[in-house]
């Protein structure tokens, strides 16, 4: 059977491993004939036995995603979402990120194929639009054997393999789709001349950092793009640095973009040179770090820093014109989802919109089952309303001060300890 030919398999669970049954084109058609052939209604059996009754057939043409203020009960509960087989928890809580409530990552679905694109990059690109997402945006349900089919494609064009049965992690998943097979821009420039479609906080553990927010492990990672994907200081599935890491609701980006117009710390005017050597010394973060000159030779006049050695910033000459008539601008990322791991189960935290007010919920895509072995995985969605306040200096105070992780509320545990994978977006850039 050719890779794009992969439309017509089910896929079931036996006591023996896994079994793939190809049903002819003629059958899938005839199940909703008028007569439909005894062949088609064995397999139609079948396939309702391996994933459930419910329809999800594909969906042409550009969908919007879905957003969402206010309550969230009309649209959350069992069956929402998509649906879990085979491990497939990392791509499903990822795919739910992505694509259910933004559009920020929509330009993989729509780059026309170039002459450096795989022979196959059209019917990836197809089964990702109009069998996953669309379905997603417009019924909030997406069946396991849709994902099933762009998971064997990913198998047999990236060089990730185990993708259609074994355990993997998000950034697997986004290597072998975003990156080997959609070949997209990469999300991230980084002034080393590297570019990345995520980026793993490495840091120093600050014994002084209980409880360190993502903006603070940021900052001590760095020394934006339309959307930016940070991976936890965590390796593995069980080693964490910090036992809890609260995600920034809002992530201030400015000292961190190259050729950016920031801030002197001292006086707040245009800052014209960095001593990276000054970091925490005169103030928190990497702000820390810019000066005026005026500012940079006093602070400097100091017999502990005179030994520094500084670099002068770039400033774009527009804003050089434009400094004495405008404030500094700030470049704010605001968080739209949180990918978690408990043990080996992926499992995710999406903002159901854009906007302070945009409501949150938790997402399962094995959240249930029905049967056993043979049985199929319910995905289930889960109204948050108490996320954007746990996220709050207030709400952020009030869990600090419980010291055991079992005093935590249910999510909040999840979302604070289990924390895997953070996602951003520039309302602005996207």
């Amino acid at each position: 059977m050719a890779i794009v030919d992969v439309v017509d398999v089910v896929f079931a669970s036996t006591k023996a491993g896994s079994r793939v049954g190809v049903v002819p084109d003629d059958a899938a058609v005839s199940w909703f004939s008028p007569v439909p052939s005894a062949f088609a209604l064995r397999s139609y059996n079948f396939f309702c036995a391996a994933f459930g009754q419910i329809d999800c057939p594909p969906i042409k043409g550009p969908v919007r995603p879905i957003s969402r203020k206010g309550n969230l009960e009309a649209i959350c509960g069992k069956n929402r979402g998509i649906q879990g087989h085979h491990n497939s928890c990392y791509l499903d809580a990822t795919l739910f990120s992505m694509f259910t409530f933004t559009s920020v990552f929509d330009s993989l679905l729509f780059r026309p194929r170039s002459r450096d694109d795989s022979v196959h990059y059209d019917e990836v690109q197809r089964v990702l639009r109009e069998e996953i997402v669309n379905p997603l945006r417009t019924n909030l349900y997406v069946r396991a054997d849709r994902v099933m089919k762009l998971r064997t494609l990913l198998e047999n064009l990236s060089s990730v393999s185990g993708l259609t049965s074994e355990e993997k992690d998000p950034e697997e998943f986004l290597n072998s789709l975003v990156a080997q097979i959609l070949k997209a821009e990469p999300f991230l420039k980084l002034s080393s001349g590297q570019e990345a479609y995520h980026y793993q906080l490495f840091v120093e553990k600050d014994e002084h950092l209980k409880f360190p927010t993502v903006q603070q492990l940021l900052e001590q990672s760095f020394l934006v793009p339309s959307c930016l994907i940070i991976q936890m200081p965590r390796f593995g599935k069980s080693f964490k640095m910090y036992q809890r890491i609260f995600p920034s609701q809002l992530l201030d980006v400015t000292d961190i973009i190259e050729d950016s117009p920031r801030q002197c710390l001292v006086c707040g005017k245009l800052a014209e040179y960095e001593c990276k050597e000054c970091y925490g010394q005169c103030g928190v973060g990497i702000e820390s770090t810019t000066f005026c000159i005026k500012c940079l030779e006093t602070v400097h006049s100091h017999e502990r820093r005179k030994s520094h050695v500084c670099c002068r910033l770039k400033v774009p000459t527009e804003f050089r014109i434009l400094q004495d008539h405008c404030p500094i601008p700030r470049l704010l990322m605001e968080l739209f989802a949180v990918v978690c791991i408990e043990t080996s189960h992926y499992v995710a935290f999406v903002k159901c919109g854009s906007g302070s007010e945009a409501p949150w919920c938790f997402f399962d895509s094995m959240a249930d089952r029905k049967g056993e072995q043979n049985g199929y995985n319910i995905p289930e969605m889960v109204s948050c309303p108490n996320l954007p306040y746990w996220l709050s200096e207030e709400g952020m105070k009030s869990l600090q001060d419980m010291q055991d992780d079992r005093q935590l509320p249910e999510y909040a545990k999840r979302l604070l300890c289990d924390a895997y994978m953070c996602m951003y977006q520039s309302p602005d850039v996207m």
